[in-house]
């Protein structure tokens, strides 16, 4: 099999992004299909990415003879069925987080998925693919910190997007703001430690824009959480901040601890003007991730030549997204929630 053909389906901001990739960046894949409402996306699709053919609907797009595999960049709550229909077709799925926003949704599809062995699913927990967290998941592998004790992760979106999340939110729902963007942190929080969160403590608040308390959506939380071997986590998500776009993981063990990302620099270039001595930061998740989203995407690639499994696969899409609904229930409650 020398070139994987591969059909999208969303082209919001991410999904042109992993379009892009797989246009020209990904050896080995072909961008051959696009599926979007947006007349205009799917225009893009075909200017400046080639793409031959375009749908405005799911299906006859993965009814396609010409497909491989499938990309899913939808709203999250298409997910799990969007990926259900790409298998039982015949194709190799990639999908992005979540793998679904309901956990008995999410268990009929992890059937179907184990129903088709031979195809591919990998979901797209792209912080895995970064070279920094990579370098950190060495360390910790190889015990140069130790045991570890607590994990801290920050995970908050550049304050620019605010309004528009706003404006999102009155009509759509997102997810919820664990679900829709701690569950990175709280991936990576399972990747690092190999185990499994019991209980979480978790809370919010509306400040900037306390309109968001009668959408039910959070513009900060943060939660603290316990794992089963009494290892500690805290995480704190956010849609404010003014600098850029902020993550930060912190690792501390019994030998030692490190810290990815305690500043979000976009380079090595410091500049000296009037405002002083200034670090530019990264302004947004294509910019500080691009690395990682095209090695995410050519491990897909790779794994389907090789016919190999990926290590992201639809187990860390459950435990995560029982994590984030955990954290969701505890700010509603009041209540440190025990994850089943």
């Amino acid at each position: 099999m020398n070139e994987i053909r591969v059909g999208i389906v969303g082209l919001g901001r991410l999904g042109k992004a992993h379009a892009t990739n797989i246009a020209q960046n990904v050896p080995g894949a072909k961008l051959v299909a696009a599926c979007s409402f947006v007349e205009d996306e799917l225009e893009y699709a075909k200017r400046e990415l080639g793409v031959t053919e375009t749908y405005t609907s799911y299906e006859e797009m993965v009814d396609s003879p010409n497909l491989d595999a499938v990309c899913i960049v939808s709203p999250s709550g298409y997910h799990p069925e969007q990926i259900r229909l790409a298998m039982k077709k015949g194709l190799h799925v990639f999908s992005e987080k979540p793998i679904g926003l309901d956990i008995e949704d999410i268990e009929k599809t992890m059937e179907v998925i184990q129903a088709y062995p031979e195809q591919v699913f990998q979901l797209g927990f792209m912080r895995r693919y970064d070279e920094s967290y990579q370098y950190a998941k060495r360390m910790v592998d190889e015990g140069a910190l130790g045991e570890l004790t607590v994990i801290r992760c920050y995970g908050i979106d550049p304050s620019s997007g605010m309004e528009g999340f706003v404006k999102f939110a009155q009509s759509s729902y997102s997810g919820g703001l664990f679900s829709d963007m701690s569950i990175h942190d709280i991936d990576l929080v399972r990747w690092f430690s190999q185990k499994e969160i019991s209980r979480v403590w978790a809370m919010g608040k509306n400040a900037a824009y306390p309109e968001l308390d009668d959408l039910n959506e959070l513009e900060t939380g943060a939660a603290m959480m316990q794992l089963e071997d009494k290892t500690m986590a805290i995480l704190v998500a956010g849609r404010n901040a003014a600098h850029g776009y902020h993550v930060e993981t912190e690792l501390i063990g019994t030998k030692g601890m490190l810290r990815v990302a305690s500043a979000p620099e976009k380079n090595l270039v410091t500049i000296f003007d009037e405002n002083g001595v200034v670090r530019p930061t990264s302004q947004n998740f294509p910019e500080r991730f691009r690395d990682a989203f095209v090695n995410e995407m050519k491990e897909f690639i790779s794994c389907i030549k090789e016919k190999r499994r990926p290590e992201v696969g639809a187990i860390d899409g459950l435990q995560s997204t029982k994590v984030a609904i955990a954290c969701q229930q505890s700010v509603e409650t009041n209540q440190i929630v025990e994850v089943k």
